[in-house]
C-alpha cells in the first residue's frame, strides 16, 4: 500500500482511555477495523514514529510495534483463555527441557545454560519441570502446568501478546517468563533458544536461509523485549 499521509501524532484519546495515533488527524484503526488505542504515550510515540518513518510505500514488517499492539486488540482481547492456554501449553514441551545425548561439549552448554534458568523458574515461580535426554516426551506435572497459567493469567492483552512472542519464538515459556521478569534480555534469551542451532553452524556452517530464519527470531525476540520496556514507561 503507498502512503496516503503526510503528517503522523499521537494524542490522547478524547474519552479518556488512552493514546491514540492520528494519521493526518485521522485515527489509526487495527488491521480488523477496532479502535486502536493505547495504553501510554511512550507505546504511542513509538508507534507514531514507525509511521511517520515510511517511505513511498508502508512495509508492516519494518513496523513491529504497530504489529505486536494490532495483535493485541485484534487476536489476544477475543481469545483470552485460548492465548493463556497455548502459552500454558508450552510447558508441555518446553525447549530447556529436552536435553542431548551427545556429543559432549552440546551436552555441557546446554546444562550450563538452560538448569539455571529451570532452576530459576523453580525457585521463583514454583515452575518444576522435567528434564529428559532426547526427543521421547517427558509427562509434566500438573501442578507445573498450573503454577505456569498462574502466572499468565493476570497479565493485559498488550503484555500477553508480548509475552506470546517470546515464548513461541523462543520455543520455551521459561525463557518468555525470565526476560518478562527481567531475568534475561531479549539478546540472551536468543542466544539461549539457539543453543543447538549455534552448535549446528559452528561444526558445519550455515547456509543462507538459515541466516536469515535466525536474523527473523532475532529481530521478534528483541521488538516483543522493546515493546515490554515501552509498556512498562
Amino acid at each position: 500500500m503507498k502512503r496516503f499521509y503526510k503528517s503522523v501524532t499521537a494524542v490522547p484519546d478524547q474519552n479518556g482511555a488512552g493514546f491514540r495515533v492520528h494519521l493526518d488527524g485521522r485515527a489509526v484503526k487495527t488491521p480488523a477495523k477496532a479502535e486502536f488505542v493505547l495504553p501510554n504515550q511512550a507505546l504511542a510515540n513509538q508507534i507514531a514514529a514507525e509511521w511517520d518513518a515510511q517511505g513511498e510505500h508502508i512495509v508492516p514488517a519494518t513496523m513491529p510495534h504497530m504489529q505486536l499492539a494490532a495483535t493485541a486488540i485484534d487476536r489476544v482481547a477475543p481469545n483470552r483463555a485460548t492465548v493463556i492456554a497455548e502459552l500454558t501449553g508450552y510447558g508441555r514441551s518446553d525447549l530447556l527441557c529436552y536435553r542431548a545425548q551427545y556429543p559432549d561439549d552440546l551436552v555441557g552448554r546446554q546444562n550450563e545454560q538452560w538448569q539455571p534458568l529451570l532452576d530459576w523458574a523453580a525457585g521463583e515461580f514454583s515452575i518444576v519441570l522435567k528434564v529428559t535426554q532426547g526427543v521421547m516426551p517427558v509427562v509434566q506435572e500438573d501442578a507445573a502446568l498450573l503454577a505456569i497459567q498462574d502466572i499468565i493469567e493476570p497479565l493485559d492483552d498488550h503484555e500477553l501478546a508480548a509475552l506470546h512472542t517470546l515464548i513461541t519464538v523462543s520455543g520455551s515459556v521459561v525463557i518468555g517468563l525470565a526476560v518478562f521478569h527481567g531475568r534475561l534480555d531479549p539478546a540472551q534469551a536468543f542466544e539461549i533458544s539457539q543453543i543447538d542451532e549455534s552448535y549446528a553452524i559452528e561444526n558445519w556452517g550455515e547456509d543462507a536461509e538459515a541466516t536469515a530464519r535466525r536474523e527473523r527470531l532475532r529481530h521478534e525476540l528483541l521488538s516483543a523485549g522493546a515493546f515490554l520496556d515501552l509498556l512498562r514507561q
